[in-house]
């Protein structure tokens, strides 16, 4: 019998090819031996059967002092600490159904979907900036970070003002190249600034999700995490998904038409982006018990990469799946996770894309990039996909 020795996880994307997961990670089976940086030996999953069925096992595990990270940080190969309360995305049932069920109902699809006119007035302004610029920007900082950055400062309760700071601290907590001392800083930092906002709103309460949640039974420190953990993830994985679904979208003419057709069109086109950039690569789980999977026994204690963007471009579930075609039916992509751990802000996020990239392409038709599209400095080693800037342009008025 031929001994495979277990690799380590594939992160280098084919050169003149952005969108595409690395080469290495599609030549892999569905399940194969991977190992981890810190030298533990675990498993790789890239189909999308596969991927979901472990994503929603219970015998998996999410909590964070179990897991070991799929690629090394700078500074940082080991365990991960346990979670720090009110870190839900770091905790397994009963504690995470807890803040699960505190959070959920504050973003259901109605209570999203009634912020869409607001999500509109903001892609608005953020327009008439570019406008008013002229032709020839970098369409990130007025535009892929703006709107979602904007968007959830106004619904923590967070003074617009302030918006730069959270999100340079957001991509320093996600940046790969970063060393440890750099990424706890830029999340005490973060921590530290919520926590100031959560006293405020405990005094004077106002009208946003932060005021609502010091109403509850969250401790301080839970109040602090929580409102940490939902700013930074709603500003930098939305942004990095504009400015890489605009660039995807330029790359590819033919399909920016169907982004006209009315909000049917465009709820189908956002979630065929989603399948095909996966902006957020993997997700890691602990088997808590062994666990038979596609005929290998998974030993408890041994993690388990999930690599959502080899999952989204599985032949078996997609067709033709490495084409952008924003008229197939991309349902069941796993761009948002799956089973209890699933995103909790995906609907916020489906909101702000389709009107943020309909309003875009409505109001600039002519929009372009400004430079060819492989000097276009792409995110190549950090937990979120995207890119660093996006010069375009336009025919002016």
């Amino acid at each position: 019998m031929t001994t495979v020795t277990p690799e380590p996880l594939p992160t280098e994307r084919p050169r003149g090819c952005p969108f595409d997961p690395p080469s290495g990670l599609r030549d892999r089976p569905r399940l194969s031996r991977m190992v981890y940086a810190d030298g533990h030996v675990g498993w790789l999953v890239t189909g999308h059967a596969l991927a979901r069925s472990v994503a929603a096992d219970r015998r998996f595990s999410s909590r964070h002092e179990l897991m070991r990270l799929p690629v090394a940080r700078a500074g940082f190969t080991g365990p991960l600490p346990p979670a720090t309360p009110g870190m839900f995305i770091g905790l397994d049932a009963p504690e995470h159904t807890r803040y699960r069920r505190l959070l959920a109902g504050k973003f259901t699809v109605r209570r999203m979907n009634t912020l869409a006119e607001r999500v509109g007035e903001i892609t608005a302004e953020c327009l008439d900036a570019m406008a008013a610029h002229g032709p020839g920007l970098d369409l990130v900082p007025v535009f892929a970070q703006a709107v979602p950055a904007l968007v959830i400062c106004e619904l923590l309760g967070v003074p617009t003002d302030d918006r730069e700071r959270f999100q340079r601290l957001a991509e320093a907590a996600n940046d790969l190249d970063a060393g440890l001392e750099e990424t706890q800083a830029a999340m005490e930092e973060l921590g530290g600034y919520i926590a100031g906002l959560v006293r405020e709103k405990a005094e004077t309460p106002t009208d946003d999700l932060l005021s609502d949640l010091t109403t509850g039974d969250l401790s301080f420190e839970e109040l602090v995490t929580v409102g940490t953990l939902l700013l930074g993830a709603g500003l930098d994985t939305t942004a990095n998904m504009l400015g890489l679904g605009v660039f995807a979208l330029l790359t590819h003419p033919d399909q920016i038409p169907v982004m006209r057709e009315g909000p049917e069109a465009v709820e189908k086109a956002v979630e065929e982006l989603l399948r095909y950039l996966t902006i957020a690569h993997t997700g890691v789980r602990v088997a808590l018990e062994d666990v038979e999977l596609a005929g290998q026994v998974i030993r408890a204690g041994e993690s388990v990469t999930i690599a959502a963007q080899a999952a989204n471009r599985d032949p078996e579930k997609f067709a033709d799946p490495d084409t952008l075609d924003l008229r197939r039916d991309s349902a069941g992509h796993l761009s948002f996770g799956h089973g209890p751990h699933q995103c909790l802000g995906q609907q916020l996020a489906r909101v702000e894309l389709r009107v943020a990239l309909a309003g875009l392409f409505a109001r600039f038709p002519t929009l372009r990039l400004a430079v060819p599209a492989d000097e276009v400095p792409v995110r190549r080693h950090a937990d979120i996909h995207g890119v660093h800037s996006l010069p375009v342009t336009w025919d002016g008025e």
